[in-house]
C-alpha cells in the first residue's frame, strides 16, 4: 500500500516540479506594493533560464538607494514538502532590517513551492552526501537574485548582506568567496545540511563530510561571517555547530560565533518568528554594525 501511494504521488510531483511550457519569462515586480513594509511580489532570475524564481521584496519609504539584504530560506530533502512549501517571508527579520534602512529580498529557490523546477541543490544519499555541490548550487541561486536586484535604481551596488537559514545558510557559507565590495557580510542561522536525518532529531547525514566541506568553504572565504545557533537547535546542535564553525575558521574563514537563547521548543526555526527575532535583536544589531571588530577566539 505504501508503494502504491508513493507511485500515485509521482504524477503530482512531476507536475509541481516541471518547468513551465511556452511561458515568457519576465523579471521584476509582479504585483502592487502592499503592507507591511511595501511588501511586493517579484520574479528574479534562476539558473534555469525557463523559470523565474518567485520572491518577496520589502523596503523602507522613499526612493533609496537602499542597502540590500537577501534572505536565503531553509530547505528539505523531502520532495513533497518542498513542493508544498509556502512562499518564505521571514517577516519579523524583514521588519527588523527595513527599520534599519535595508531593502529586503526573500527569493524562493528552484524545486520549492510556486517556483517549482528541478531541485538543483539536492545533496543526494545520506551516506554519501554531496554537501559541496548542494552548497554551491544554493549559493548560485542567491547570486542570481542578488545580482538582479543590484541593477535596480533603488538598490545600492555595494555593501549587500546575505542572510542564510539552515540550508540557505550553508549556501551563504559557499558564497563567502564572493567580492567583499559587493557583499560586505554574511549572517547565518544554524547553517548546514543533512540535519534531522530520517526525521530524527540530533541525527545528521554524513557529519564528517559536512565538517570537511565547511573547511573547504572557509579556505576560499573572503567575506566575514556571523554564525548564530540557538541553544535548543536539534538539527545542528550547539556542540556540532561549534565544530562546523571551527572547521570553517581553521581553514581561513573569518567567523564570529554566537549562541542565541532558547525560544520555544525547537530553536532551529527561531529566526522565522517574531519572538526569535526579538530575542536575537541585540546580537543582530552587533552583527550589522561594521565598526565593531570580529571576535577571534574559538567557539
Amino acid at each position: 500500500m505504501r508503494l502504491f501511494n508513493n507511485l500515485a504521488l509521482l504524477p503530482l510531483l512531476a507536475l509541481l516540479t516541471a518547468s513551465p511550457l511556452c511561458a515568457q519569462v519576465t523579471f521584476g515586480a509582479s504585483g502592487a506594493e502592499g503592507e507591511p513594509f511595501r511588501r511586493q511580489e517579484w520574479r528574479v532570475p534562476s539558473p534555469d533560464a525557463a523559470i523565474a524564481a518567485h520572491a518577496l521584496l520589502f523596503r523602507p519609504a522613499g526612493a533609496g538607494p537602499f542597502r540590500l539584504a537577501v534572505i536565503a530560506h531553509a530547505s528539505t530533502q523531502n520532495a513533497l514538502r518542498r513542493a508544498q512549501m509556502p512562499q518564505p517571508e521571514y517577516r519579523a527579520l524583514a521588519a527588523f532590517l527595513v527599520a534599519r534602512g535595508f531593502a529586503v529580498l526573500v527569493p524562493e529557490r528552484l524545486g520549492h513551492g510556486a517556483t517549482g523546477g528541478r531541485y538543483v541543490e539536492d545533496q543526494g544519499d545520506c551516506d554519501a552526501a554531496d554537501y559541496a555541490g548542494s552548497g554551491r548550487a544554493t549559493a548560485e541561486q542567491i547570486s542570481f537574485a542578488l545580482n538582479h536586484l543590484r541593477k535596480q535604481d533603488f538598490i545600492r551596488k555595494d555593501a549587500a548582506i546575505v542572510f542564510g537559514h539552515s540550508a540557505g545558510g550553508w549556501g551563504a557559507l559557499a558564497l563567502a568567496n564572493a567580492d567583499p565590495k559587493a557583499i560586505s557580510a554574511i549572517i547565518t542561522f544554524a547553517p548546514g545540511r543533512g540535519g534531522h536525518a530520517n526525521d530524527e532529531p540530533n541525527r545528521i547525514c554524513s557529519p564528517h563530510a559536512l565538517l570537511t566541506v565547511a573547511a573547504e568553504f572557509g579556505k576560499a572565504a573572503r567575506i566575514p561571517v556571523t554564525w548564530f545557533v540557538a541553544n535548543n537547535d536539534s538539527y545542528f546542535a550547539l556542540e556540532f555547530s561549534k565544530a562546523l564553525a571551527d572547521a570553517f575558521r581553521s581553514a581561513g574563514g573569518k567567523v564570529d560565533f554566537r549562541v542565541l537563547p532558547v525560544v520555544g521548543s525547537e530553536g532551529h526555526g527561531m529566526i522565522e518568528t517574531e519572538a526569535g527575532v526579538k530575542a536575537a535583536a541585540a546580537e543582530l544589531e552587533r552583527a550589522l554594525n561594521p565598526s565593531k571588530p570580529m571576535a577571534t577566539k574559538k567557539p
